[in-house]
């Protein structure tokens, strides 16, 4: 199983932390560091600092050299399908292309509120998902789009310059609900379960390959993957110690041993032998890469551990 980093962006995250993060990765062979896309905090303070993801993951490109960068998933709702094809291509050719592109309906009325952004219902903003990825595939792989659909019209558009890949891996996310389902058959390269437990993934799987059967796809070649909150310890003093960190962030309360147990079978959580054994159970459900989230996103010794003792159990780097 491959394995990659999944920050939360929106919660107070700096450049210099940023930075840190990207070369820590690098250092410990961790092959891939996502982040969220959404422009308030989610954790109870919306006073936190909440970067833009596509211009970030841009300078990020910068100053990394085999990292790969990508979100999970930036909303229809915030860009024009466009403007986010040629954010995402430009990145593409500032990291040597190393991006990739997770997209999804949205969610969050209250920033869509804030900031001024249309909440339309979620039908409507399923028709503008399943426009979006046709646009921003098109704008990727063709040399002139045209495009006439309820929601966006293109012209004789000329997208250059195409990213460096050939195209941009574009990735679905959510739950399998028959929509995205269908629509991920259509035109993603990869599926991710949105924290999914080990007896929701079976079923999960079984629609994603009804799906691409449907529409003559090999169910193999949409790849699958799962995010999931990780807290990982050499010892179970300091697992708890950093699920204490983890709940103070969230807000939450109660102890650290009974969040641990609420949290089995859909977190990742434990020592290093624990988290070893769940990786391996996900894996056997068609997991092919864990996006590992990492809400006390200053720990980096954290970050470490993941690549010293998990990558390096056979994993790979998380291409």
């Amino acid at each position: 199983m491959r394995i990659g980093l999944m920050i939360e962006g929106q919660e107070g995250v700096t450049w210099d932390q940023w930075v840190a993060l990207a070369r820590t990765c690098e250092d410990h062979g961790i092959g891939a560091l996502f982040r969220s896309d959404h422009y308030n905090g989610l954790m109870g303070d919306e006073s936190r600092d909440a970067t833009d993801a596509w211009a970030l993951i841009a300078a990020l490109a910068a100053v990394t050299s085999t990292v790969r960068l990508g979100t999970l998933v930036s909303p229809v709702t915030f860009r024009h399908p466009s403007v986010l094809a040629k954010m995402v291509a430009t990145a593409d050719h500032v990291s040597g292309g190393r991006v990739e592109l997770g997209l999804g309906a949205g969610w969050n009325e209250r920033e869509h509120e804030a900031y001024g952004f249309d909440f339309p219902d979620l039908g409507t903003r399923f028709e503008l998902l399943e426009e979006q990825a046709a646009i921003i595939r098109a704008q990727f792989t063709e040399e002139v789009v045209s495009f006439a659909g309820d929601h966006y019209r293109l012209q004789e558009l000329q997208p250059l310059p195409h990213p460096l890949q050939s195209p941009v891996p574009l990735i679905i996310g959510g739950s399998s609900g028959s929509r995205s389902a269908a629509l991920a058959a259509r035109v993603a390269d990869e599926y991710n379960h949105v924290m999914a437990s080990v007896d929701d993934l079976p079923e999960r799987q079984a629609r994603l390959d009804a799906a691409c059967e449907q529409v003559g796809r090999d169910p193999a070649t949409l790849a699958r993957s799962q995010m999931t909150g990780c807290v990982v310890g050499h010892t179970q003093e300091q697992v708890l110690a950093r699920v204490e960190r983890v709940m103070a962030k969230a807000g939450a309360e109660g102890d650290p041993t009974s969040f641990v147990e609420q949290q089995t079978g859909r977190w990742v959580i434990g020592t290093v032998e624990e988290v070893r054994d769940q990786l391996g159970r996900l894996e056997e459900l068609g997991v092919e890469r864990i996006m590992l989230q990492h809400l006390v996103h200053e720990d980096l010794e954290m970050v470490a551990l993941i690549g010293d003792e998990l990558v390096s159990e056979g994993s790979g780097p998380a291409a």
